[in-house]
């Protein structure tokens, strides 16, 4: 099994220290709704016949992502707009080492406070380093959704986010034995799906549950879903961990990057409760 045999690995390895190489985000997909004709949906979905399973994310409400006033764009100088368009990073709002380090925190939240093998499973897949990276991609991309609503912090914040994904699969693949050639040809596979699955789940999140669910079988569960209800859950999942991350301070995001995912399977999906802000003192810590 490829966490235990990660964890029996881990053991042995030496630490490796954060690396420092540069990564870039994609960029998430402007906001309105595209939908492609022709797009080919899962089995059993998008039939005009099809009987609504769903009881839950009914309302007209859950259909989209939650509608938050939208953040307006940051008022730059002409030194600034000219720094950041030769591929610098202008003055932000926070010190960029603490938005480093919120992005790293952020990152660590979707990879630690996962339980992957629930996922895999309630999904059917299976237990290795690639479904591993499947479910984590899924919830980095709830994440650069969220913080690409704050601004130019918030797009700082997002590419790190990535390079820290990067770092530890890079890592994790180091620790289970895979040699450089086939290392470097995984990773250049990773990076074809994560910029891949970033447009098709910003196509699903904007349009209906139909072109959603098959954002998911294509990506997640890499066109191998036999099961509708499995697609199913992953929907809900979804619009309600992007309903509840909505919710969330963008201000607490940016200075602790502290986020409690819900869980995959709960009574009541439709409830979301009032989170409390986090704690954190002058230096953002």
């Amino acid at each position: 099994m490829y966490r235990h045999a990660l964890q029996c690995a881990a053991r042995s390895a030496s630490a490796a220290g954060p690396a420092c190489s540069r990564a870039t985000v994609a960029k998430v997909a402007e906001k309105g709704t595209y939908v492609s004709r022709g797009l080919v949906a899962c089995r059993g979905l998008g039939g005009p016949s099809q009987t609504q399973w769903r009881t839950l994310h009914s309302t007209r409400e859950l259909f989209t992502v939650k509608e938050t006033p939208q953040t307006t764009d940051e008022e730059v100088g002409a030194f600034t707009k000219l720094i950041e368009a030769m591929g610098f990073t202008g003055p932000l709002k926070y010190n960029k080492w603490k938005i480093k380090i919120a992005a790293l925190r952020m990152y660590t939240c979707c990879v630690e406070r996962i339980n992957y093998d629930e996922f895999f499973e309630k999904c059917s897949l299976p237990d290795t380093l690639n479904s591993w990276f499947l479910v984590a991609q899924l919830h980095v991309w709830m994440c650069l959704v969220r913080m690409r609503q704050e601004g130019r912090a918030g797009k700082y914040m997002c590419r790190y986010l990535v390079h820290s994904m990067w770092e530890d699969v890079e890592q994790r693949s180091k620790i289970m034995g895979i040699n450089a050639v086939e290392r470097k040809e995984s990773m250049k596979v990773m990076t074809e799906t994560f910029y891949a699955a970033l447009f098709g789940y910003d196509e699903g999140i904007l349009s209906s549950d139909t072109v959603l669910a098959a954002a998911l079988w294509r990506n997640l569960f890499n066109k191998q879903c036999e099961d509708p209800q499995q697609l199913e859950l992953m929907v809900q999942y979804v619009r309600k961990q992007m309903q509840y991350i909505d919710s969330l301070d963008g201000e607490d995001l940016l200075l602790t990057g502290e986020v409690k995912w819900r869980p995959l399977v709960e009574e009541n999906a439709q409830s979301i409760l009032k989170v409390s802000t986090p704690t954190y003192n002058d230096t953002g810590l």
